[in-house]
């Protein structure tokens, strides 16, 4: 992947807002576990950045997936993943099914509006009996002559205290074939019988709000629905892997935050009379973390080419996000270790991004499943026939 002038402007904007308008409140809305995502959203899509690969017919710049992945990418320097998570929600989980398979109504009325910044965004796969086996959801939506009426649960949903649309997937028939009897329906969530039964008490991610969100008799038309009935699995699936690049990109700036905080406060810090730094165990650790990271940066890159040129990166994606998962887990460990007393105060940044980046490894596509995904590419998992 090539990266051209209008690829770095398109950073430099991204960073600036991030400077000016988003990083000085992050410890704020830490605190209140909860930030304005109306007002941040709207920021963004004045800037143009919520529908950066989306068609300019519906507010879109029409750009490439290189461009998606540098914004991604930029969106690292957020110190909260909290907020880039509900962004990432806004521009690459949500709506990717809505811009390639929805009706021209349903984009002007959900998708326009959302890249403008005007509408936030959901998107609702994960249950309290489903997350990674996404397969088993319960949720069901009846069709009642031009409506369908949805009832079940929806459990981790980023963005779904303050959201005023749920991209969500349901079971639409009774087919026995889990991957053929689901479809993905826009549901506003002002509609009668969505309910938020809480928000939820995370680990990391405070300043997002989640939620778990019920559904009981809730009417939408049938033209919410995207695309055809009984496809919503494949359009979902197709939507993960934007997701879990997206995540590849977004960590990749993380980790390196974490490298570059840790080195500048272990060359600070002096233990019997030397820094911290100099101690070859210490920069031979964050050397070798930056190789690392350095590495899944020329895989999402690849990735993100063949993605372009239309070919399948599932097999990319899954190496990607699992790679990530497993630094996501070590980095910030090994980092905060450095640290010391220093490295448990919620004053530092690394304290926080060891919190935010915990969730890594499971959502998305836990790391386990990445590995399963993987192999059945492979032709080595024992559930698929091996080429002749």
């Amino acid at each position: 992947m090539q990266l051209t002038q209008e690829h770095l402007e398109l950073q430099r904007t991204t960073k600036r807002i991030i400077e000016d308008h988003i990083n000085p409140y992050i410890d704020e809305w830490e605190k209140a576990e909860i930030y304005p995502a109306h007002e941040v959203m709207k920021l963004l899509g004045d800037a143009g950045l919520l529908g950066i690969g989306k068609p300019v017919e519906y507010g879109g710049l029409g750009l490439d997936f290189s461009y998606e992945m540098l914004f991604a990418e930029a969106l690292g320097n957020i110190r909260g993943n909290g907020v880039s998570t509900s962004i990432g929600v806004q521009t690459t989980m949500c709506t990717p099914a809505l811009a390639q398979h929805g009706s021209k109504e349903l984009k002007e009325e959900f998708l326009a509006p959302t890249i403008a910044g005007n509408l936030v965004g959901c998107i609702g796969v994960s249950e309290n009996s489903a997350g990674s086996d996404v397969a088993q959801i319960k949720t069901t939506a009846r069709r009642d002559g031009d409506d369908y009426v949805i009832n079940g649960s929806k459990m981790w949903i980023t963005n779904g205290v303050q959201g005023d649309w749920i991209c969500l997937l349901c079971n639409t028939s009774d087919d026995t074939a889990i991957h053929r009897n689901k479809s993905l329906i826009i549901v506003p969530l002002k509609s009668k019988g969505v309910s938020v039964s809480r928000k939820l008490d995370k680990l990391g991610l405070v300043s997002s709000d989640t939620a778990e969100l019920f559904f009981d008799d809730v009417r939408v038309p049938v033209r919410n629905r995207i695309g055809e009935e009984g496809k919503g699995f494949v359009y979902q699936m197709e939507q993960f892997q934007e997701e879990r690049l997206f995540a590849v990109a977004r960590g990749i700036r993380v980790l390196e935050m974490c490298v570059e905080d840790t080195i500048e406060y272990t060359e600070q810090r002096k233990v019997f009379g030397t820094s911290i730094l100099s101690n070859q165990t210490v920069y031979h650790k964050l050397a070798s973390i930056a190789a690392e990271i350095e590495a899944l940066r020329s895989l999402l890159y690849r990735a993100t080419d063949l993605h372009m040129a239309g070919e399948d990166v599932t097999k990319l994606a899954s190496m990607g996000k699992y790679i990530l998962g497993r630094l996501a887990i070590t980095v910030p460990t090994e980092c905060l270790q450095y640290w010391g007393g220093q490295g448990v105060m919620n004053e530092n940044y690394i304290s926080r991004a060891y919190r935010d980046m915990r969730v890594t490894s499971i959502g998305g596509g836990a790391n386990e499943v990445m590995l399963e995904v993987i192999a059945k590419h492979m032709n080595i998992h024992p559930g698929k026939k091996k080429r002749a």
